[in-house]
């Protein structure tokens, strides 16, 4: 019988500490690089977009400031992913253009303003 106890009471440790383990939160981060990178792309394609359609000559310039509104949203959007992954010293860069574009948008509007 005190064979069977112990055997019994190892068995019981080892159940308890399978569930304990199991019962614990685990933070597993669920990003993949491919993931961010297809996202980030995706963005830095609006931003080609919209680059072509400012430099076009058609536009009015409640359109222009439009434009840039777009691309500089849309240059906060890349960067705020940029921030996310601050181990990645490939995408600053990425951030800068965007932001550059943003500006160079914005000086657009505001030179059409300018009477």
């Amino acid at each position: 019988m005190g064979r069977t106890m112990r055997a019994t009471r190892s068995w019981l440790a080892l159940l308890t500490a399978g569930i304990a383990l199991a019962g614990c939160a685990k933070h597993v981060d669920t990003r993949v690089a491919g993931d961010d990178d297809a996202t980030l792309d995706g963005i830095e394609a609006r931003l080609d977009e919209l680059r072509a359609r400012e430099q076009g000559d058609d536009l009015t310039c409640a359109q222009q400031c439009d434009v840039s509104a777009k691309t500089c949203a849309t240059a906060e959007e890349l960067c705020g992913l940029v921030e996310q992954q601050a181990d990645r010293d490939d995408l600053p860069p990425r951030c800068a253009r965007a932001r550059e574009q943003c500006a160079g948008a914005g000086d657009g509007c505001t030179r059409c303003q300018a009477p």
